[in-house]
């Protein structure tokens, strides 16, 4: 059961993880062992999501969800099959409790009378330092 936070967690049967071979340094071991992890959770279907995480998680434009609502996440950084079970899962537990987080609703606001003053004055203040760059060449020299 891999645990999110005190009241979310996913349990194992919701996982599919696929072995694979890694690329990368390893040595001869790395042409036999399987040792990177393809974790795959269905984040459209899973009963353990609440709806509100479920609908952030799929609106995100994350490369690794794919269009049936599948979060796949490949873990190839350390040497052994375990380690990288390991850091596939932590990753996870990472992209959902970051969906956790429910951001904050802007409100929109309006420049006061004041600051629209300050800078229609900076401007023309701007401009009359541009426009007197221009003067005081002659064609005399």
């Amino acid at each position: 059961m891999l645990e999110i936070c005190p009241g979310l967690h996913i349990p194992d049967e919701e996982l599919a993880e696929r072995f694979v071979r890694a690329s990368g340094p390893g040595g001869q071991n790395v042409n036999k062992v399987a040792t990177a992890v393809e974790l795959r959770f269905d984040v459209a279907n899973s009963p353990s999501l609440p709806d509100g995480l479920r609908a952030r998680l799929l609106a995100r434009r994350d490369r690794r969800l794919t269009d049936e609502g599948v979060l796949v996440i490949s873990a190839q950084r350390f040497r052994t099959q375990e380690r990288n079970r390991e850091d596939a899962r932590e990753r996870l537990a990472a992209i959902l409790a970051a969906g956790l987080h429910v951001p904050k609703a802007r409100i929109a606001t309006r420049p006061t009378r004041a600051s629209k003053e300050r800078r229609i004055t900076e401007k023309k203040g701007r401009a009359q330092i541009k426009r007197g760059r221009g003067r005081g060449w002659s064609s005399d020299a």
